[in-house]
């Protein structure tokens, strides 16, 4: 027998997880865009609805409080219905809510559409450290881990430049649908990343489980380890309880406070 762990391990690194590391580095160009876009349209609509300091500076702290709220959320759902539909679906969430942000009439719908935009981006997480977690269990993979801050600076590079050129001919609002584009488009790739292995037999489905991992094996140019896939069923999953228990209290709190 052999559990997840031990296939990933067995299969290797190879071509699967460079098209892996490409489609969830590619979340962070995206997230970054979502996220720095406030800065360089806040002094816009400051000017457009005589806004005071706070009432810019609110902007961006109730994104973050979306982030905050719906992290936890769809961290929970993910662990019941799966990381790659919570993944799709905060895609689809965040695109959906950045577009309607251009469409706001006013100061208070900005705020409120912003901040559900953060709460969708806040999903693009469940995917990304759980694939993360695959590539760092493959050998000669650190170097990927690290390359991939380069896709936050990317995006980061990317809005800064494009609000360059949109914000002073066709305004704030154009900047913002245009941002939009590719969290839409990056849906299309989500078909070549498979629901993760682990999660499928932590439910119970190891056939899921198996055909993701032959999947892997076969982009890979690699056989599967001789043997049957045994892992144990997680009864209980997705519990905001288990934050607090007392066997992960501290670590919990001590991730609460670095973020």
């Amino acid at each position: 027998t052999f559990t997840v762990e031990e296939a990933v391990e067995t299969i290797g690194f190879g071509r699967f997880h460079i098209v892996l590391f490409l489609i969830m580095g590619s979340t962070g160009v995206v997230e970054a865009m979502e996220i720095m876009l406030i800065a360089v349209v806040s002094p816009l609509i400051r000017c457009e609805w005589q806004l005071q300091d706070w009432q810019v500076a609110l902007v961006t702290t109730m994104v973050f409080f979306g982030y905050m709220v719906f992290s936890i959320v769809l961290g929970l759902l993910a662990d019941r219905y799966g990381r790659w539909k919570i993944l799709l679906l905060s895609f689809l969430w965040a695109a959906y809510f950045s577009l309607l942000t251009s469409f706001a009439p006013s100061y208070i719908w900005f705020v409120f559409l912003r901040a559900m935009v953060g709460g969708g981006v806040s999903g693009h997480a469940q995917g990304r450290e759980e694939n993360k977690q695959i590539i760092a269990m493959c050998s000669f993979s650190k170097p990927f881990l690290s390359l991939g801050k380069v896709f936050w600076l990317a995006g980061s590079l990317l809005i800064i430049g494009l609000a360059s050129v949109v914000n002073p001919t066709i305004g704030w609002r154009w900047l913002i649908r245009l941002a939009s584009i590719p969290g839409i488009l990056l849906t299309l790739a989500f078909k070549l990343i498979p629901e993760s292995a682990r999660y499928n037999v932590s439910t119970g489905n190891t056939g899921a489980a198996l055909a993701t991992l032959q999947r892997i094996a076969s982009m890979n140019g690699v056989a599967m380890p001789e043997g049957q896939l045994r892992e144990p069923t997680k009864e209980r999953r997705g519990r905001f309880k288990d934050l607090i228990h007392p066997k992960y209290l501290r670590t919990t709190l001590q991730i609460w406070i670095i973020w």
